[in-house]
């Protein structure tokens, strides 16, 4: 297949939502959740994305004449390029009833570990949708990152030894799904939690600790205080508060505050390898990207979401090497304009 005929694919079988665009930029989808689009007046999801594409890359190519080298070191593993895939939860309710979570994280998760990337699992509120991310984690050797909901305490630690079970890379918690309309009022209890109560949360996952989430330098401090070793810039694609800054406009100040103590990474409206390219110059060390692998796995299945990495990375090797750049430590904010 190619990543066309996976689009059209997913074409069939999503929906009545999901568009699976040629581009995922959350204009078709907009103001629609569920859905996949944002929350309010939908431009959450559209201004991430507007605002990759107003940035744009610096050409030269006197340079030497060697391939690009897209392979990172994070959190103690190789990848073949700094690119997760981001969690994604409902997909069922979101995306149209081919797949669940289930069915879903168990084609992504082995599929990415192939691909030479790894993926990030989601959570809800039915326990055995995290419960089931685990054991594919686990069924894949480990190669993923599952991400729990800021639930009371009782039931992140009973989660994060589900995750510890399958002793995963990393483990994270998208702190900005407190905002999410589903988990209002909802047995068991979930909603912010203060630097002391992560920090607690941290030293139990006896591993990485990822805090998705983070929009603010204030908010990053905090993430450091807490003992996180690494933070999303995110705003959870735009669908738990309505006119935020897109991630591409505050990802510079964020490094420059916390890059010598934590991990950065980003999301956000990040849909082709060049996108990647210029979060990196911003000074992230990676990217998660969540929607497009959605419709990659409902178009191809693993084969789908193989293709789509396949494609990202092609696209960040050709930008770095029309930028004079061949390895990813060699990308720096210089090789952007804003």
């Amino acid at each position: 297949m190619t990543y066309p005929e996976v689009l059209a694919a997913a074409r069939e079988c999503v929906g009545p939502y999901c568009k699976a665009c040629p581009v995922c930029s959350g204009l078709a989808c907009k103001n629609t959740v569920p859905g996949p689009g944002a929350k309010g007046l939908g431009t959450g999801a559209i201004r991430n994305y507007q605002k990759w594409q107003e940035i744009c890359v610096n050409m030269d190519t006197i340079c030497p004449n060697v391939p690009a080298d897209t392979s990172v070191r994070l959190f103690g593993r190789d990848f073949a390029l700094p690119v997760f895939a981001a969690p994604v939860g409902a997909v069922r309710l979101h995306y149209g009833d081919k797949h669940d979570d289930n069915s879903y994280n168990a084609l992504l998760v082995p599929s990415c570990a192939r691909a030479g990337i790894t993926a990030f699992t989601g959570d809800g509120t039915d326990p055995a949708v995290f419960a089931a991310a685990a054991g594919t984690i686990a069924a894949a050797g480990g190669v993923g990152i599952p991400t729990v909901k800021p639930w009371d305490r009782d039931t992140l630690f009973e989660k994060l030894d589900q995750a510890k079970a399958a002793n995963p890379i990393a483990v994270a918690m998208d702190i900005d799904a407190a905002g999410l309309p589903f988990l209002q009022g909802r047995t068991p209890p979930a909603g912010s939690k203060t630097v002391e109560e992560l920090r607690e949360v941290a030293a139990y996952a006896e591993r990485p600790f990822i805090l998705k989430g983070i929009m603010t330098v204030r908010g990053a401090e905090k993430a450091a205080q807490a003992g996180a070793a690494a933070i999303v810039v995110s705003n959870h694609g735009g669908r738990v508060l309505d006119q935020c800054p897109a991630t591409a406009e505050v990802l510079a100040e964020i490094v420059d505050a916390v890059g010598d103590r934590l991990t950065v990474l980003v999301d956000g409206g990040i849909r082709s390898g060049m996108d990647v390219f210029k979060a990196l110059a911003l000074g992230a060390k990676g990217v998660l990207i969540g929607r497009p692998f959605v419709t990659a796995v409902y178009g191809g299945e693993a084969e789908g979401a193989a293709i789509y990495v396949e494609k990202l990375r092609s696209e960040l090797a050709d930008t770095m090497a029309m930028c004079g750049v061949h390895s990813i430590g060699e990308i720096s904010r210089d090789c952007v304009r804003r």
